[in-house]
């Protein structure tokens, strides 16, 4: 497996968020929310145990030291991929988050090609115990065959690999209070990730706000993405990308992980990154969701203390970011 990884020295850099009291975050994301959903309701509370099957995370909560992690970024897939590009998650979420104990790491990236042979989704859920051993209970999604079908498959514990870009919430995983976010019917244009980003954008304005959690799509369906194996000709432009990926309708239930941000903090920050899994064979880069009447979302999220910006692309672009 070594030879498949990130072999350089990787340039880490770090800054703190503000951190706003959880009462203070439920407010404003409350006042968004119902800006674009018929009904919501938003409060602070102890988290449920993330565990049970219905939510499927390897930690019961979001709590203990949170920080939001970046590698690499989009300038690796785009224009072209840059194969080199394969990381050590479970190294790089110890020297993220270092000292004893526990380590959830729940989020959204590109998979590791090589485990699959393909370009991939990576859906990351990661939790490593207090001895360094690593249980991963993220997913891979690929389009596969002719009919290009969407695949969900399980990364093993012995794979601790994701390629090219990625996007973490990192915790020791430990209960309590985080911000507790139930909607439904969606009545306006934004989607639910954008909504609360961007009505907490518009609060802190520059100040950075980082979060991260899980939210589960419970009723309707969602459009999603799974990119398709790397591009043989440059993608140049938002339309040529989209072009290359493949969209689907993916029907609920979706669990989705992943974590926003109100700016770019100096960092070439990706500001807002979900991607979900299921019971079934769907998973993906989520979008939005397609049918607003019957749409219901339960989401737990908690605020980061600080970021963690790993190997920064030195030539960057803002294709591939949505």
């Amino acid at each position: 497996m070594a030879e498949s990884l990130v072999t350089e020295e990787l340039l880490y850099e770090e800054k703190p968020l503000y951190v706003p009291p959880l009462q203070e975050l439920k407010e404003i994301i409350q006042s968004a929310l119902t800006k674009n959903f018929e009904n919501v309701t938003v409060e602070v509370g102890d988290c449920p145990d993330l565990t049970d099957p219905f939510y499927g995370l390897l930690s019961s909560g979001l709590g203990g030291s949170p920080v939001l992690l970046e590698v690499g970024g989009p300038p690796f897939l785009l224009p072209l991929v840059q194969r080199s590009k394969v990381y050590n998650v479970k190294e790089i979420v110890q020297k993220a988050l270092p000292g004893k104990g526990k380590l959830l790491a729940i989020g959204a990236g590109a998979g590791p090609f090589p485990l699959r042979n393909t370009n991939c989704e990576g859906i990351f859920n990661m939790a490593i115990d207090e001895q360094g051993t690593l249980k991963n209970g993220s997913y891979t999604a690929k389009v596969h065959g002719a009919e290009e079908v969407c695949v969900l498959e399980r990364i093993p514990d012995s794979d601790p690999r994701c390629a090219l870009l990625l996007n973490l919430y990192i915790s020791r995983g430990a209960p309590g209070p985080v911000v507790k976010v139930k909607c439904s019917k969606r009545t306006g244009e934004q989607n639910f990730v954008e909504c609360v980003r961007k009505g907490l954008e518009s609060h802190y304005k520059d100040q950075c706000v980082g979060m991260g959690g899980i939210f589960v799509l419970k009723k309707g369906a969602a459009h999603q993405h799974v990119m398709r194996d790397f591009s043989k000709t440059p993608l140049q432009s938002e339309e040529e990308l989209n072009e290359w990926l493949k969209f689907y309708n993916m029907p609920a239930q979706l669990n989705a992980v992943g974590t926003l941000l109100t700016n770019e903090h100096g960092l070439d920050l990706r500001l807002q990154h979900f991607h979900s899994f299921s019971k079934s064979n769907w998973g993906g880069h989520y979008h939005h969701d397609t049918t607003p009447d019957e749409a219901e979302y339960e989401a737990y999220l908690n605020v980061a203390e600080r970021v963690v910006r790993v190997d920064r692309p030195l030539e960057s672009h803002q294709i591939g970011r949505d």
